[in-house]
This record gives structure tokens, sequence and C-alpha cells, in this order.
């Protein structure tokens, strides 16, 4: 594990954190009153969330299946989240026992729990980084002492960028940088909140978790498809969530109705 060290590293109970609303939302118990307050503010105001939550799980495992069955053996997971089994390397190193790979997440109780993290296969590695997405300098350089950049890396930043500002952050300059460095037949795996399928109800959430001190951007499907430029999308595109290659729990669950998540997942060449 690299990054800064759990015991230095305080949990700040006063204010909610994205990572621990969503635990909630997954019916995890890795959450605070704070966290279920806002989490049930948000459902109570957008009626998609939990099983938007659910759906975006779903697709990450289904994407990771997508890269390793692509010969991919190396992920790098940002913006992690609290564990939540099958985690990543479990999808990954089922299909392929020898994969590497690298999580990263700024929630101290997300590197409270990262031993659950570290569980992969004898002949497979697994580490986790403390650190901010907006900080690729340090991930990079910490991710680089596990995972060959010279050799394909699936990056997954599932459900993430709607957390991310276009000027604010520069969003797209920021997962440009990430790709940057990354070798030809290299993954990019990338879900978002939309709010082109559910107008009312995700500006409602979106401005809950404004008020909560959370910045929240949902994008439109032009603005979403932006985050692919320059690269090879795999079929079928940008989608809704749960069209994205779906198994038969997906198939069923559209019956639930509609989740406002975009996804996609493409190449480099």
């Amino acid at each position: 594990m690299t990054g800064s060290d759990a015991t230095a590293v305080q949990i700040d109970t006063s204010r909610p954190h994205p990572a621990r609303v969503y635990d909630w939302w997954l019916g995890g118990k890795d959450n605070y009153p704070v966290d279920e307050e806002l989490a049930r503010r948000i459902l109570a105001a957008d009626g998609t969330a939990v099983r938007g939550a659910r759906a975006n799980r779903r697709f990450m495992h289904r994407a990771v299946r997508t890269a390793a069955e692509a010969g991919v053996r190396q992920f790098l997971d940002i913006g992690t989240g609290i564990p939540t089994e099958p985690n990543l390397h479990q999808v990954a190193q089922t299909a392929a026992p020898e994969t590497r790979v690298v999580y990263a997440d700024n929630d101290p109780i997300v590197l409270r729990h990262a031993q659950a993290l570290l569980q992969g296969t004898p002949e497979g590695s697994t580490d986790y980084i403390h650190a901010d997405v907006r900080d690729p300098g340090t991930i990079l350089r910490l991710a680089g002492e596990s995972l060959d950049f010279d050799r394909p890396v699936a990056l997954s930043l599932v459900a993430l960028t709607h957390y991310l500002g276009d000027e604010e952050d520069d969003v797209y300059g920021l997962v440009r940088r990430y790709v940057d460095v990354l070798a030809p037949g290299s993954h990019l795996i990338l879900s978002q909140v939309t709010q082109d399928l559910s107008p009312d109800g995700v500006a409602a959430a979106a401005e809950l978790f404004r008020r909560s001190g959370t910045p929240f951007y949902p994008r439109t499907l032009p603005e979403f498809s932006r985050f692919f430029d320059g690269l090879e999308l795999l079929g079928p595109g940008v989608i809704p969530v749960y069209g994205w290659r779906p198994d038969p729990e997906d198939v069923t669950a559209q019956a639930e109705g509609v989740v406002p998540v975009y996804a996609g997942v493409a190449v480099k060449n």
C-alpha cells in the first residue's frame, strides 16, 4: 500500500463523502449518519439513486471482464470506493489470475478498508494508493511501482467524472493526462450521471450534493462522449448503462425504471 499512512489520516464525519453515500445506496455499513442523511434525501428527490448505484457496479464488472478478455492484465481504478464484493481485482483475476490491479481513492475510510482490496491471487498483485484523482502526478508515479505503463492498462473511472468540473478541475484535460501515459491497447472505462434521462430528479440530486459541499456535474450525451475523443469506442458505444453489453440480470433490472447514467469503454490505438 502506498500513499498516506492509515494512522495519519482522519475521517471527517461532519460532512458527507460520495464514497460513503454510495456505500449506503449499495446497502453497505461503512458510512456515517451524515452520509445516510444525504443518501436518503437524494433518494427521496431522485428515486433512481439506488438502482443507479447497483447498475454502475454491474457495468464495472462487465467492462472489466471485457478488458480482461481482450488480453489486458493491468488495471488502474481511480475513485475506488468502499469495498463491495466482487471488487474489481476479483473480477479481473478470476478471468486472469496474473492480473495486476492498483486502486486509488481519497476517502480515509477507503484507506482503512484497503486491506480488503489487497486480497488478490498469488499469481497477480493488488495495491492501494491514497490520493486524489486531481493529482495525476502522484497517482501515476505510485501506480508505476506496480504497473508497467509500456504495456496496456485498463483505466477505470466509474461514477467519478460527475464529481469533477469542466473549469474548476479541467476534467477533460485531467482524463487526458491519464490517457496520454497509457500504451496502445489500453482501455478507458467510464460512467457518468446525465440529466438527459431524468432531468428533474438529477437536478434535485445535484443540488443536494452541492449544498452538502460536494460539487456535482451531470453531463449530456455529447459532453460525456467527449471523454472518448481520439479513442476507439467499443460496441455498443456510449449508451445508457443498462444497455452496455448487458447480462441477463441487467435486462431484468431495466423493468425497475430508468437509470440516468451513461457508460462507455474505448481502446487507445
